[in-house]
C-alpha cells in the first residue's frame, strides 16, 4: 500500500493503538503515524504493512483538530490514561462524595445563583428600568461565588463597570450574549468588543457566565488549563490570547469530544469536564 501524508490507518498487530494519520510522506523504510491509543510511532515499513481506513469509517474527533505533541512540551496521553490519571484523584469517579464536594458543590451553588439573579426574565424587568447598575453588581456578585476567575481578573471587571456608560454597555452586551436570537458567535464577538471597551477582555470572564448560566452546554476557558488539556490529548484548539470565536468554538468541540467519550464517567455537564480537564492537567504539571 502507497502511504502519504493525511492518510488515516490502522495497525494490523496493535489493535489498541485505534486509528492513526499519517504525519507525513514515507521516508525510505519508515514512516511517521499518530495513534488516537498511543501518539506518535515511527513504524519502519519492512516490518508492519498499515492498514488503509475507508472515508467513511476515519473521521475521529482527535485526528479531525490533531495538534502533535510539540518536542519538549507536554507528552501525548490518551483518552484511557487520563481517565486512569483523574481516577487516581478521585476512584468513585464525578459521583464520588470528595469529588461532588471538592470540584462540584461550588460550582452548582454559583449556577443557581445564576438562574436566580441573571434569569432571562430578571435582565428583562432590569433592562426595561434602566437597572445597569443592578444588574452589574448581581454580575459581580456572581462571579464571586466561584473561585474560577483569577482575582486580578475579577478586580479588572469590577473597575470596568464603575461609570454609568460601562455598566449600561455590559448589562445589554451580557444579555444579547446569554439570552439573544442571534448566532452564538455574533453575540460572542459583540460582548467580546465591550469587554475590550472597558478593559476586562479576559477569557475567563467572556466564557465564565455563559458556562455558569448553561453549564449543560458551554465550557469556561481557563487559557493554562484548557491549553495543557488540549495539548497531552493532542487536539488543536487553535487558542490566542485575544478573545475570538474562533478559539472558543474549539473549546467548545475539545469539551464536547471529551464529555461524548467519558461515557463510563458519565459526565452529567460541563462543570464534571472542566473539572477533569482539570485534573488530568493542572497548571503546574
Amino acid at each position: 500500500m502507497s502511504l502519504k501524508k493525511g492518510q488515516r490507518v490502522r495497525h494490523p498487530i496493535q489493535v489498541e493503538w485505534g486509528l492513526g494519520e499519517v504525519l507525513a510522506d514515507p521516508g525510505e523504510d519508515k514512516v511517521r503515524v499518530f495513534f488516537v491509543g498511543a501518539g506518535e510511532k515511527i513504524l519502519s515499513l519492512k516490518y508492519v504493512t498499515l492498514q488503509s481506513v475507508p472515508k467513511e469509517e476515519a473521521a475521529h474527533p482527535v485526528l479531525d483538530n490533531l495538534r502533535v505533541p510539540r518536542e519538549g512540551g507536554r507528552e501525548y496521553q490518551s483518552l484511557q490514561e487520563s481517565v486512569e490519571r483523574f481516577l487516581g484523584q478521585y476512584p468513585l469517579g464525578f459521583c464520588g462524595h470528595r469529588f461532588v464536594k471538592e470540584e462540584r458543590n461550588y460550582k452548582v451553588r454559583a449556577h443557581q445563583l445564576a438562574q436566580e439573579t441573571l434569569s432571562k426574565g430578571e435582565l428583562a424587568r432590569l433592562l426595561s428600568t434602566d437597572g445597569f447598575e443592578e444588574i452589574c453588581g448581581r454580575v459581580l456578585q456572581v462571579s464571586n461565588a466561584a473561585n474560577l476567575i483569577f482575582p486580578y481578573e475579577k478586580m479588572s471587571l469590577r473597575d470596568g463597570l464603575k461609570s454609568p456608560a460601562s455598566q449600561e454597555a455590559f448589562a445589554k452586551s451580557l444579555f444579547d450574549l446569554l439570552y439573544g436570537d442571534d448566532d452564538l458567535s455574533l453575540r460572542f464577538e459583540r460582548h467580546a468588543d465591550v469587554l475590550e471597551g472597558i478593559g476586562a477582555a479576559k477569557w475567563t470572564i467572556a466564557t465564565y457566565f455563559l458556562f455558569i448560566v448553561y453549564p449543560e452546554q458551554y465550557m469556561f476557558l481557563k487559557p493554562t488549563v484548557a491549553q495543557n488539556a488540549a495539548d497531552i490529548s493532542g487536539f488543536e484548539i487553535n487558542y490566542r490570547p485575544g478573545l475570538n470565536w474562533h478559539t472558543y468554538k474549539s473549546v467548545l468541540s475539545f469539551a464536547n469530544y471529551l464529555k461524548s467519550e467519558l461515557v463510563e464517567l458519565a459526565p452529567r455537564d460541563m462543570i464534571d469536564v472542566q473539572s477533569f480537564m482539570w485534573c488530568i492537567a493542572p497548571e503546574k504539571p
